[in-house]
């Protein structure tokens, strides 16, 4: 079995989510419920054990989702990072979440070469992606050659004693690939605090599922087919574990041969135009299944096939050809999809 890869968070989590309630061995019911963050939505179905109601349960996922929000949205202009990405050259301190959070992207970005990077701010919003989005229109090459001048996430340091982030001056940091599934983590960790066993929680398409559904059958997702059909390529079961998918299929600028994906490569400045229609990846956690699937679908096929069998990873990657789409999957994904 492969070794866990070099850029695994380390650490355990927040330590305010580290307290469960223990209800005992009593009866549970199973619970929908839903909200809004992030710009998007969520939802979680779950068992809830005795003592523990819908409102206990949604108050505690709202909450971990706005606190991810507060600290790491460049949407909002009190956030930390926004904060962060204001401030002039010199040390700044985060909170322990953004911290955690950033420490993992900026690992990640190391160990793939700089295709995954969090500074990659100044290209997503010179491209119309960011939070002042805008008709959209491709930016000049001047534009684009100063928005690459301010990235790069080896400007960044880290301070792990203080907690700190040494803000270079024009750093601008954009979590928006890792966030996301972050938030799923939390939103799963306020769960688990609770005393729920069995769920499956979602933001935004991004998923994480621990224990059976309440009928006792696996927990099982869809991968849908990039095409806007609604149409599934497979479904496969979740057991305690994360789904993210990355691709270009739900955002994306102009169309045909003057289609513009979200997803910007930071090593060109360039949306990424390499036939990869999506990228899905299973992975214990969902921060690191989401910045994978941003990672792998920069790399493309052959590069990010080839980084997801040596790190171990259950990656899919459905490529757009003239003829249609095409299946390519790594062994640890051909696995999981195998079973029952």
């Amino acid at each position: 079995m492969a070794s866990v890869p070099s850029y695994a968070p380390r650490g355990a989590a927040p330590a305010a989510l580290q307290v469960r309630v223990n209800l005992g061995a009593l009866p549970r019911r199973a619970a929908a419920l839903a909200g809004a963050t992030m710009g998007t939505t969520w939802s979680a179905r779950l068992a809830l054990p005795a003592g523990a109601t819908d409102a206990m349960a949604r108050q505690a996922i709202q909450a971990a989702l706005d606190e991810v929000v507060a600290q790491m949205s460049t949407w909002e202009a009190d956030a930390d990072i926004s904060q962060y990405n204001r401030a002039g050259p010199g040390w700044r301190e985060l909170p322990a979440e953004f911290f955690h959070v950033l420490r993992h992207a900026l690992a990640l970005a190391q160990d793939c070469g700089g295709a995954y990077d969090p500074t990659v701010g100044p290209l997503v919003n010179a491209w119309g992606f960011g939070p002042w989005q805008r008709a959209f229109e491709p930016p000049s090459p001047a534009a684009i050659d100063a928005a690459r001048q301010r990235c790069g996430w080896q400007r960044v340091r880290l301070d792990e004693s203080r907690q700190a982030a040494w803000q270079p001056g024009g750093v601008y940091l954009d979590l928006s690939s890792i966030a996301k599934g972050y938030g799923v983590d939390r939103a799963a960790q306020a769960l688990d605090a609770l005393g729920v066993t069995d769920y499956l929680v979602e933001v935004g398409g991004e998923l994480r599922a621990r224990g059976l559904r309440p009928d006792g059958a696996p927990w099982r997702v869809a991968v849908e087919v990039p095409d806007g059909s609604d149409d599934h390529a497979l479904a496969l079961p979740l057991h305690d574990l994360s789904i993210a998918t990355s691709g270009d299929y739900r955002r994306h600028a102009g169309d045909g041969d003057a289609r513009y994906a979200h997803t910007i490569d930071p090593r060109s400045g360039q949306p990424v135009r390499n036939g990869v229609a999506s990228v899905t990846v299973l992975h214990a956690g969902c921060m690191q299944a989401d910045a994978l699937a941003t990672a792998l679908t920069v790399l493309g096929e052959h590069e990010g096939l080839a980084y997801a069998e040596r790190h171990g990873l259950a990656a899919l990657f459905i490529l757009r050809e003239a003829a249609g789409y095409r299946i390519s999957a790594t062994a640890a994904f051909q696995a999981l999809a195998a079973q029952p």
